[in-house]
């Protein structure tokens, strides 16, 4: 066993395939498109051509590596251990789930029907990719914090708190928000300060989004200027949005933020 690892990595529409040693250092990468295989480490080429073979279509080219690109050093630097890319939505409720097991109760485990919510705002804001957008999912904070999702795109960047509201009421009166017949929450609050935390940690601007997917109905006050309210099947609106950001500002920002040590200290 070689204990070489593949990972998928998306970026401008194109897949590739990096391939890295147990201890994170990058070996080669397969680029689909173009059918290559770019070796960083030749003495490494039988491993790392058995370790791609499943993947692979059709005959490749192998050999060194093209000029990298900024993003590539930065990628090539990037241990596995620190790249927020693979997350899943809310991949920390995943591990407490399966730390800690289901809780047995009449009402379903509020943590499973965050989860849920979760994973149906996380679609359809992986959905924006085709657009020119890039989502990160669950992005530790110092502490037990999270940001949901981190999305940056055309329209700038949005960090996206997720509030659970299948079919239920929800009604707004910043910075409370009061889903059913539960006990109000500062939401927006909340919101705000992930958004303020990522802006320090990207040195960009960040505007808060709150997500109420499968809302029945949504009642404002007052509608909050500063955070944008949407339900998930609102998401796919964010496609239209641009005018902020060129795409290589976005690539640029996606691999600062996918580095769990950019959010070490906010």
């Amino acid at each position: 066993m070689s204990g070489l690892r593949v990972t998928p990595v998306h970026r401008h529409g194109q897949a590739r395939l990096y391939v890295s040693l147990p201890d994170g250092r990058s070996a080669a990468w397969y680029d689909r498109e173009s059918g290559r295989v770019s070796l960083l480490l030749e003495e490494r080429r039988d491993e790392v051509l058995a370790a791609l073979a499943p993947f692979v279509v059709g005959d490749v080219t192998v050999g060194p590596p093209p000029a990298p690109t900024p993003a590539d050093l930065v990628r090539l630097s990037l241990h596995p251990d620190d790249d927020l890319a693979p997350n899943r939505p809310g991949e920390a409720l995943f591990a407490e789930l399966e730390r800690h097991g289901e809780q047995r109760r009449l009402r379903a485990d509020p943590r499973r029907v965050a989860l849920a919510a979760q994973e149906r705002v996380g679609a359809g804001l992986d959905g924006l990719e085709g657009a020119g957008w890039r989502v990160l999912h669950s992005v530790p904070l110092p502490g037990e914090g999270r940001i949901d999702h981190l999305l940056i795109g055309p329209a700038g960047v949005m960090t996206v708190r997720t509030v659970p509201a299948h079919r239920h009421r929800v009604r707004i009166a910043d910075p409370l928000v009061s889903v059913g017949r539960a006990a109000p929450a500062p939401q927006l609050r909340w919101a705000r300060r992930d958004a303020e935390r990522a802006s320090l940690a990207l040195a960009a601007a960040v505007r808060p989004v709150l997500a109420l997917p499968g809302a029945d109905r949504v009642d404002c006050v007052a509608p909050p200027r500063d955070v944008r309210v949407l339900r998930d099947t609102e998401l796919p609106e964010l496609a239209r949005l641009g005018g902020v950001l060129k795409p290589a500002d976005i690539e640029a920002l996606y691999w600062t933020a996918r580095d769990r040590r950019t959010w070490a200290r906010v």
